[in-house]
């Protein structure tokens, strides 16, 4: 599915905004950011949002307030899934702290909640929660061991725009993602739930002061004009990506329910012995920015050429484990050393076949015949 469908779907819309903002002459840090950043804090339900330039930065920005607020210091341990995109652990790295990674459970592809408290040592200040493919990462375990041991509660959200959270202990039954942890790194890479027509990014928080150092760091760590507090960075939103989030955004909860329509019939229809399916969460949970699969018997890469071949594209998220990359093979990270078999396991067989707001159930329906008629 192109994103050029995508952003079709509300083109004219968009085309105004764009035109709009073009007219206006201001591009950035204007009334279209205002406007955003109110609009999307009260969507997730939070005090504050700040606007940046990617999801790596907001949740770097995250941890590098922490550190200039003095409640985490270099050396520290962030507790953070094995199996994720690299920017989650890159934006850890990056501000000198140590990430410590947890095995996900193969049947949910999310962290372990199990396997947490067994690493918590007198360093650890956070534990960083990715809400991958879409599916709400948060457990009430996982919040009860932030309360029990004093840790921040940082979350990852670039691919769950929109995704609910249920925590009976605390009496939370459809709170979003984003809102839930002391503070939320979120993506607006153009192929997200909630996609720009570039990059984008955004942190939302309740604690104001947060978000107040964290708004001065994206801006060079000014404050006020030409007076630096802080030794910060250009990471900031433009104008034109926050009116084009501020049209999809009215959009959102319509488009995911569309994803959650053809999630379903993948679930009911998908029948091939090599393949099997995460565990399927409760609807409000899951915005399913991606369906993964995952494909046993070394026949992962087989599968993906046969649909390939019958004109269905496909990827693989993520083919290489973060502790397996090149640059953290130095032993200073201790990755080189891990042995992580469910993580590389996945990474061996997962595969995430078409899911999006402008896929047919026709589409769907195409996909699941490719898949059910390959027998290898």
């Amino acid at each position: 599915m192109s994103l050029k469908e995508v952003t079709a779907l509300h083109g004219a819309e968009i085309n105004e905004a764009v035109c709009r903002v073009v007219k206006g002459g201001w591009y950035l840090q204007g009334k279209e950011n205002e406007r955003f950043e109110a609009d999307y804090a009260r969507f997730i339900g939070t005090r504050c949002c700040v606007g940046c330039a990617n999801g790596l930065d907001a949740l770097f920005l995250i941890f590098r307030a922490y550190l200039e607020m003095g409640v985490m210091q270099p050396g520290d341990e962030v507790i953070v899934p094995a199996h994720t995109y690299i920017a989650t652990i890159l934006a850890i790295t990056e501000n000198g702290l140590k990430p410590v990674l947890v095995e996900p459970k193969r049947n949910t592809l999310e962290m372990d909640d199990d396997r947490i408290e067994e690493v918590i040592s007198p360093k650890t200040k956070a534990i960083c929660i990715v809400h991958l493919y879409g599916r709400n990462a948060y457990t009430p375990k996982i919040g009860a061991l932030c309360e029990k041991y004093h840790l921040k509660l940082v979350e990852d959200c670039a691919q769950a725009h929109g995704a609910k959270i249920k925590d009976e202990r605390l009496k939370i039954k459809d709170d979003l993602t984003g809102s839930i942890g002391d503070a939320a790194g979120h993506s607006f890479y153009p192929g997200k739930n909630l996609g720009a027509l570039g990059d984008g990014g955004a942190v939302t928080t309740n604690d104001q002061e947060l978000a107040a150092v964290i708004r001065a760091l994206a801006n060079y760590g000014s404050q006020k004009k030409y007076v630096f507090k802080y030794a910060g960075r250009n990471s900031r939103l433009d104008e034109i990506q926050a009116a084009v989030l501020d049209v999809k955004l009215k959009y959102l909860e319509e488009d995911n329910e569309h994803r959650r329509v053809v999630a379903h019939y993948y679930y009911e229809h998908i029948n091939n012995p090599l393949v099997s399916l995460p565990d399927l969460l409760p609807d409000e949970q899951n915005v399913y920015h991606l369906f993964p699969i995952l494909v046993s018997g070394g026949k992962r890469d087989a599968l993906q050429a046969y649909l390939a071949d019958n004109g269905v594209e496909t990827l693989i998220h993520y083919p290489i484990a973060p502790h397996q990359q090149e640059c953290y093979a130095n032993a200073a990270w201790n990755m080189p050393r891990l042995h992580l078999p469910v993580t590389e396991r996945i990474a061996n067989e997962e595969l995430s076949i078409p899911m999006g707001p402008a896929l047919s159930l026709e589409d769907a329906k195409r996909v699941v015949d490719v898949i059910n008629g390959c027998r290898m």
